[in-house]
């Protein structure tokens, strides 16, 4: 049984969804005025995850992930370069799309934008005035949090001892300091719409609740996001939310670490701040990073910890990755030796297991990658053994199907090239037209041959593997035979 830790009881619990076999979820999507960065990056892929073993535990997901597309930066952005704001958030969505689609990361089954929600956040707004709990001050609506008994129970804070914090303004015309707005008047220049109130726009809480609620009900299983939305965010969804239906709002709360550049804070203040784009842009990386790569890296980690982003991490992911493309290379050839083919059924069974206890434990992927790993030595093993053609390719469909749970090992076809300081593969997404390489002479392909027997024998499979996806870029197709010598044909890939 699937246990995911609950922000909101403080502990691991069993999961169980409200509608057997559907689960409902909603993760706090971006603000569209920049740039996605490695937080992003990072909440996108757990809760991407997330759905993905959801799914193959047999549940269907109804996954709501919002875009903020009004907002004081979104204003402030669009001021300074003179262009409306519904220009600034269509290029950023774009934007997120574009990164999301390098990283694996599936869209949500509804991806809504808080202006096109406006009906039902005026709605939601009423509702919680009419229950007392609202109150309006010069066109301005503010959530009374004295009024709601509940308060802080997700991020643990006593209403008493708290301060205004991040993104809550302090204002003399509230009745306590940590009301927070639901409405705002509007200002000039800035985007409004009308309401009960007068002109305005909404306050950042209310359009999740307004719109979690829209398409998920009133109560749905799964609210997520990044642990700095505990507060005030997430605490502010829950009593708006529950003070206006009296129910309770979300089940289970999950919330993903954050993200450390070298054992400190990613701050832009620090100068440590990345976005996604710029792992793939800068020269140290762009030669060495891609999205699986980064994808690899990030789950990793377990989600609910901080993850430390490091040159040395990411090389330690792409070579891991290399290591399995390496092998699902070499699984692609045919052969006709059975010796391996009963051990490997066990060795699949036997991982397959560990692997889905690992990510019933509240998503425990670097356990699950861990579990990986030791098929990929096992399988290598038994290639040297033998495998038939029937083997190699049961081998290759087990990794493709849990590695579906991670998003990663769906590509069918690589192009590995190697690096000439360091002998080391390179993975790079697509193919290679055979007319642009040069036709290897045999005295050359038998002297690669013999050095991957050399390699073999000083059981330095890594070498092994890189001079086997070397031949194999030139269009050389090595067939390993169970006396321990190796014959070649030229072929295609």
């Amino acid at each position: 049984m699937l246990t995911i830790y609950n922000t909101l009881t403080g502990k691991k619990e069993p999961f169980q969804s409200l509608t057997a076999k559907i689960v409902r979820m909603y993760v706090c999507g971006v603000t569209v005025y920049d740039y996605c960065h490695l937080g992003h990056a990072r909440s996108a892929l757990v809760f991407d995850v997330i759905r993905r073993h959801l799914e193959s535990s047999g549940y269907r997901v109804e996954f709501a992930k919002n875009f903020t597309d009004v907002d004081d930066k979104i204003i402030k952005r669009a001021n300074e370069q003179g262009v409306s704001c519904d220009t600034i958030t269509a290029k950023y969505i774009q934007a997120y799309y574009e990164d999301m689609k390098k990283l694996g990361v599936r869209q949500a089954s509804v991806e809504p934008k808080a202006t096109e929600h406006m009906a039902d956040i005026v709605q939601l707004t009423e509702a919680l005035i009419a229950k007392g709990l609202a109150y309006q001050v010069d066109g301005d609506v503010y959530f009374e949090v004295a009024k709601y008994s509940g308060y802080g129970r997700l991020s643990k804070r006593r209403l008493d001892d708290m301060q205004a914090g991040a993104r809550v303004e302090v204002d003399e015309r509230k009745r306590h300091p940590m009301d927070f707005a639901l409405w705002k008047s509007s200002k000039p220049g800035e985007p409004s719409w009308e309401s009960p109130w007068g002109p305005g726009r909404p306050g950042w809480h209310i359009e999740c609740s307004a719109m979690s609620m829209k398409h998920l009900g009133e109560t749905f299983d799964i609210h997520g996001g990044g642990m700095d939305l505990i507060f005030p965010h997430h605490e502010n969804e829950i009593a708006q939310s529950s003070g206006a239906t009296g129910k309770e709002f979300a089940r289970y709360w999950i919330h993903n670490g954050f993200v450390q550049i070298n054992q400190e804070k990613m701050s832009k203040s620090l100068g440590n701040f990345f976005t996604i784009r710029e792992i793939f842009e800068k020269s140290k990386w762009s030669q060495e990073v891609t999205g699986e790569v980064l994808r690899y890296f990030l789950l990793s980690t377990h989600y609910h910890g901080p993850l430390d982003f490091s040159d040395q991490g990411l090389e330690e992911a792409r070579e891991s990755l290399e290591g399995f493309y390496g092998l699902f290379n070499r699984l692609r050839e045919s052969a006709i030796n059975t010796a391996g083919d009963k051990e490997l059924q066990s060795s699949v069974d036997r991982v397959r297991e560990s692997f889905h206890k690992a990510m019933d434990n509240d998503l425990n992927t670097p356990v699950a990658i861990a579990e990986l790993k030791k098929l990929r030595n096992d399988v290598n093993k038994l290639l040297e053994i033998g495998l038939s053609t029937q083997g190699r390719q049961q081998a290759r469909q087990a990794f493709r199907s849990m590695g579906l749970v991670l998003g990663l090992f769906q590509l069918d076809r690589w192009d590995y090239r190697i690096k000439p300081e360091s002998g080391h593969l390179r993975i790079l997404g697509g193919n290679v037209s055979l007319s642009t390489r040069t036709r290897m002479s045999e005295e050359d392909i038998e002297v690669k041959i013999a050095e991957r027997a050399e390699a073999k024998k000083r059981k330095d499979f890594k070498r092994a593997d890189a001079i086997r996806a070397e031949l194999a870029l030139q269009g050389i197709i090595i067939e390993d035979i169970p006396d321990g010598t190796s014959r070649w044909k030229r072929g295609s890939l």
